[in-house]
């Protein structure tokens, strides 16, 4: 069965997506932090590394809905994007 995904809701795919952007940069910055932790040279500041997954949700969530945006306009113009399910 052939279905197509016409509209997104920007809002609410910002949230989530946010959500998942600052999830996936706390791995990121817990490593930087380790590395920090071992050189002594200088770099990215402490600081910097904590506001890091909240400044990564805040750019994701405004892109999120840029992106779901402009995605709502191609679909309404060219369909969305197709895809296919099948009963398991």
């Amino acid at each position: 069965m052939k279905k197509q995904l016409t509209r997104f809701a920007p809002l609410q795919t910002a949230k989530v997506l946010a959500l998942l952007y600052f999830m996936a940069s706390i791995p990121f910055v817990l490593f930087m932090m380790l590395v920090m932790s071992f050189t002594a040279a200088p770099g990215m500041g402490v600081g910097f590394l904590l506001l890091m997954p909240f400044l990564y949700a805040l750019l994701g969530f405004v892109f999120t809905i840029i992106g779901t945006l402009l995605y709502n306009l191609a679909a309404k113009w060219a369909g969305g994007i197709e895809f296919t399910t099948t009963e398991t």
